[in-house]
């Protein structure tokens, strides 16, 4: 990460700024908090902090509901389901750098990947650890004609 960059995962805002960037009164977030819609972190006196990307949330949370016309519930599971394919998207590419890694060193073409994504090379005829009872999949690159 840069020394410059600015995460936008920090609490940083109180619920009255949070609020005006919203576009919403604060007791709407208070009550999203309570549905668990969009959850600012908390200060040891509890009071809420919301980040850049829970202001941005509470933005789509607005456009799904007034102009889709989706229901609480409803925007409460397409949250859930947008944050698990970023985590999935974050976990391909970890995986992917990983196997760029292995095929660029010679002789390391062999190698087991768990569940949670973690790649471990094998040496010729080891066989992985599999507590998890995971699948095991061969993988052959494409040979170059």
């Amino acid at each position: 990460m840069s020394p410059h960059r600015i995460d936008d995962r920090a609490p940083v805002f109180v619920i009255s700024v949070a609020a005006e960037l919203s576009g919403m009164h604060p007791q709407t977030l208070r009550q999203y908090d309570r549905i668990g819609l969009v959850s600012p972190r908390r200060t040891a006196g509890r009071g809420r902090r919301y980040s850049a990307r829970d202001i941005a949330q509470l933005r789509e949370v607005q456009r799904l509901s007034q102009d889709e016309g989706i229901n609480l519930a409803g925007i409460k599971r397409i949250l859930a389901l947008q944050d698990e394919v970023s985590a999935l998207n974050e976990q391909l590419e970890t995986v992917k750098a990983a196997l760029q890694e292995m095929v660029a060193r010679p002789g390391s073409r062999v190698f087991s990947a768990d569940r949670s994504g973690r790649v471990t090379p094998l040496r010729r005829g080891e066989r992985p650890q599999r507590s998890d009872g995971g699948a095991l999949v061969l993988w052959r690159p494409e040979r170059r004609r």
